[in-house]
């Protein structure tokens, strides 16, 4: 039976992730004057980037990773939540726009950003990547190749960031939009995602071989209990994120909202 308590080392993921470190450290620290002279060291954000970091590598470097590759798929369904949840909004909440905007502001990125940035563009990307990946043949395709699993992973952290960005831009050039338009922005994707969903939970088959005929981790919990657990929890998961930012958007809107009242 394979060890499912291996951890990965390998030299892209820790050194990607190292490298990462160290460039927003340069960033903040030494070259900060540079890009906004009267900016303080973002403290705050700079442990939402590092956490981020942190959550990326558990998500996919640690035992996890070889439970959701070999053994259950609601094990693997947990680590996309992990990368489409708090690694990316913690990513994009640690970005102090100064830090940003030089890049997005470059003429050559201004005009693809402007369209890649744009509330239909990140929500439909956003759920084609997440959809296309769970049909069965691509699902398993990452499954058995290494190389495609971490395009896989890629592409589903890429995704995220797109589609918390007209939430949570941290640019001054591509801002976030207004909080009623983040509602039903986030309803809208909410909504695109029920295919997905519905086609992981209720079906009758057992979609992905590699599951099917993995080793049992937990006594009687069959291949079928397990796809029930992963489509479940891809809703319920998205769905409470969604209220949640949901809730947060109304209230600020409200507060937003009251502000002209009150002055008068």
């Amino acid at each position: 039976m394979i060890d499912w308590r291996h951890w990965h080392n390998e030299p892209y993921l820790v050194g990607g992730l190292v490298f990462l470190g160290w460039l927003y450290a340069v960033l903040a620290g030494p070259l900060r004057t540079r890009l906004a002279k009267s900016a303080s060291y973002p403290r705050a954000q700079a442990v939402q980037f590092y956490l981020a970091l942190i959550i990326f590598y558990v998500a996919v470097g640690s035992p996890l990773d070889q439970i959701g590759e070999r053994f259950l798929f609601s094990a693997h369904m947990f680590q996309h939540q992990l990368l489409i949840y708090p690694a990316a909004l913690l990513f994009l909440l640690g970005l102090p726009a100064w830090m940003v905007d030089p890049v997005l502001s470059l003429p050559a990125l201004r005009r693809p950003l402007r369209l890649l940035t744009a509330p239909l563009m990140c929500g439909t990307l956003y759920t084609l990547v997440v959809s296309l990946w769970h049909a069965p043949l691509a699902y398993d395709w990452a499954l058995q190749n290494k190389v495609v699993h971490v395009g896989e992973h890629l592409m589903f952290f890429g995704a995220a960031l797109f589609y918390w960005w007209p939430v949570l831009s941290p640019s001054r050039i591509f801002p976030p939009i207004p909080y009623g338009a983040r509602m039903v922005y986030l309803f809208a994707v909410l909504i695109g995602m029920t295919p997905v969903f519905a086609y992981i939970t209720f079906s009758e088959t057992i979609l992905y071989p590699t599951y099917e005929y993995a080793p049992r981790l937990i006594a009687d919990f069959t291949p079928a209990d397990d796809q029930l657990l992963a489509g479940v929890s891809m809703k319920l998961v998205g769905l409470c994120v969604a209220l949640a930012a949901f809730g947060v958007c109304f209230f600020r809107w409200a507060a937003v909202s009251e502000q002209p009242k009150t002055s008068a």
